[in-house]
């Protein structure tokens, strides 16, 4: 006997998520249908209100292929009301954002919602008044499958999800995924974190560090959203190739104001068209380069060599040059910006003259204040004293003139360290600089010992164990009434600066009161792959924990000796190409030309990074420098002993190996011709 329609629970669950998408184009329609040309004051108003409706418009969007709810809830009583027996609780469907029926009642909820918190929470131990918990299976758009656990029954034994670990396992083709139906307890308290306190998280390959940031920020944006609004967030990734990894997140989930930038975007006030040796890029992004900076720029105010004389009328008034040494005293004392001092100074110069003038008997105002300030005599005296300063120009001077180096260097760089940032060639000016990436970081930090960086709401920075003390010092001054989420991992640090603690590294990123949370639980690298990286652990960074790979599936893992060469990487990389899912072939920098043309010559299409994969194209050429942060369902790797090799040391090296080795998803083939690093025996 078949089960009638309306007694299928599936097909009632489709039935709710069809009213659910038309009451979503209702609402983007009730916005789209929005008349304000009777209720803005003037153009710069509906300019503003038009903005905020297109933006409203465009968060309302059914994203075809996304489920629209992804859980149920069922509580046994109302959330936040007293617990009368036989009280009958409330059912809430969680999905990436909140829909409302004509009414104004919740058809799904957003899962941000602190009623929605217990769908990633709840535990048969601690079943938050949640009777059922519903995880729903879809493909492509259309809802297949369900799963219920029954959290308040004592008599049903706790059982993995299957759905939870096919929605973690699917394969995927494009840009990163948002990991809303599948946060897990320990990262959603970091998601939930308030945003009055920075953390940090250290995590493995896998554990999910980048998701739970990008999820927090969609997180604190729903919790404060006025404020931050005002204030701005932003997330920092290594490189544009990472960022156009991430972009689509946010916006799945209904967040498009947020900005992306990379350290180098921050701090792009100079055109850099140099590089710079791995020595001298160490010393350059040291911390004690501030120290050198703030010497240098306020080397530039000088004591008065005597005083001012004020003409007004048939008055002059005089300013001792004692009582001007006391107002540059002062000033310098108190700590406040090079430049805000500066504007500070020629009213603290006529504030002395008014004080003259009242014991004469006069009443002046503010507006004869400003006037003195502005007197030719004023300003000649504060040119001298305390003179405008370029921030580039002063960087400059410091990397040719040597005795000016040594000058505000001393105790604090050694002489083969000056030596060591000094340019050999001189230049002519700021435009015809080879400016390094280094160097507009110190570029950056003169800016800011001038005139205060403008501060955001929230900054989430990612792959951190890769900058140096002065690029710490770079992001913080975006977030110092701000907090901060800094996501990474020790072992992944491949520049000669990476990070050697997050305690050092918090410190210098001004959020030394910042908690660090530690991820070792991995939900994407296979069992085999994550315990075959694990094996450089040892030799990159003793202190860490290695990651537990929770997955289910084993995936696929492969060692193959390679005596074709590039012909046995082209035939891994087409039997790879079979299985459903991206594949990347990550190598060594240097060998990427030589696979690109075995590639070609194959007749296997294939794209770099940041590029869009396709289903006809979901092969990506990936040079080991690149692929911090990215992942593949499938890898095959190219020679490890060359990706080792290709690093100026060998820990360099060994870390760089082992972020190629953690990129895969399912599956990984390592091949090679030469032999294997004697870490990984």
């Amino acid at each position: 006997m078949s089960t009638p329609v309306h007694d299928d629970p599936l097909s009632r669950e489709r039935s709710h998520l069809a009213a659910s998408r038309s009451a979503l184009r209702a609402m983007r329609a009730d916005v789209e249908s929005l008349d304000i040309s009777d209720v803005t004051a003037n153009w710069v108003n509906a300019a503003v209100l038009e903005r905020q409706i297109e933006e409203r418009i465009k968060a309302l969007a059914d994203l075809s292929g996304t489920p629209l709810f992804f859980g149920r809830l069922d509580y046994l009583h109302a959330p936040g009301a007293e617990r009368a027996e036989g009280a009958q609780g409330e059912r809430f469907y969680v999905g990436r954002r909140h829909v409302h029926d004509a009414d104004g009642d919740p058809m799904v909820i957003d899962w941000r919602a602190p009623v929605s918190q217990p769908f990633y929470r709840a535990s048969k131990k601690d079943p938050q008044d949640v009777s059922l918990r519903r995880r729903f299976g879809y493909t492509g758009g259309d809802l297949t499958a369900y799963e219920d656990e029954h959290l308040s029954d004592p008599a049903e034994a706790a059982t993995t999800s299957k759905l939870l670990q096919q929605e973690i396992e699917r394969p995927r083709v494009g840009p990163m995924r948002d990991i809303v139906a599948t946060i897990q307890p320990e990262q959603d308290e970091i998601v939930r974190a308030g945003l009055a306190g920075s953390v940090c998280v250290q995590g493995g390959p896998g554990t999910g560090k980048t998701a739970v940031g990008l999820h927090r920020v969609a997180y604190l944006l729903y919790a404060h959203r006025e404020r931050l609004a005002r204030t701005g967030t932003l997330v920092i990734g290594p490189n544009r190739s990472f960022l156009h990894y991430i972009e689509q997140v946010l916006p799945a989930l209904g967040e498009l104001a947020v900005r992306q930038a990379t350290v180098d975007d921050l701090v792009a006030h100079v055109e850099v068209r140099g590089a710079d040796e791995a020595a001298t890029a160490v010393v350059k992004g040291d911390a004690r380069m501030a120290q050198v900076l703030r010497r240098a720029l306020y080397s530039h105010v000088t004591p008065p060599a005597e005083g001012v004389v004020v003409v007004r009328g048939s008055r002059r008034w005089r300013v001792p040059v004692y009582e001007l040494e006391d107002i540059v005293r002062e000033l310098l004392a108190r700590d406040i910006r090079y430049g805000a001092a500066r504007e500070a100074l020629p009213q603290r110069i006529a504030h002395a003259v008014l004080v003259q003038m009242e014991r004469a008997g006069e009443a002046p105002d503010d507006r004869v204040q400003n006037t003195v300030a502005r007197n030719a005599a004023v300003k000649a005296l504060v040119k001298s004293v305390w003179p405008q300063v370029d921030p580039a120009k002063l960087v400059l001077r410091l990397l040719t003139d040597a005795d000016f180096l040594a000058e505000h260097a001393e105790g604090v760089l050694t002489p083969e360290e000056q030596k060591a940032v000094l340019w050999v060639k001189p230049v002519r000016s700021v435009k015809s600089a080879r400016w390094s990436p280094a160097d507009a970081v110190l570029i950056d930090e003169a800016t800011d010992l001038i005139e205060r960086t403008h501060s955001l709401g929230h900054v989430v920075l990612d792959e951190a164990q890769d900058l140096s003390p002065m690029q710490y010092r770079a992001v913080g001054r975006r977030c110092t009434t701000g907090s901060a989420t800094v996501l990474g991992d020790l072992a992944q640090g491949t520049t000669p600066w990476a990070t050697r603690s997050w305690e050092e590294a918090l410190g210098h990123l001004g959020k030394g009161e910042a908690v660090v949370e530690e991820l070792t639980a991995g939900f994407r690298v296979p069992t085999d792959v994550i315990a075959y990286a694990s094996r450089l652990l040892p030799h990159i960074a003793p202190g860490l924990t290695p990651v537990a790979s929770i997955r289910e599936n084993p995936g696929f893992f492969a060692i193959r000796t390679a005596p074709e060469g590039t012909a046995d990487v082209v035939a891994a990389c087409r039997e790879l190409l079979e299985r459903e899912g991206s594949v990347g072939l990550i190598a060594a920098d240097a060998r990427v030309p030589e696979l690109a043309a075995a590639l070609a010559a194959a007749g296997i299409g294939h794209v770099g990074p940041g590029e869009e994969t396709t289903q006809a194209t979901r092969l990506t050429l990936v040079p080991a420098s690149l692929a911090k942060g990215l992942e593949y369902d499938y890898v095959v790797l190219d020679e490890p002993r060359a990706v080792v090799d290709g690093e100026p040391d060998e820990r360099t090296g060994l870390r760089r190996l082992y972020v190629a080795l953690t990129r895969a998803v399912s599956g990984l083939v390592v091949t090679h011709a030469t032999g294997l690093p004697p870490q990984l025996g």
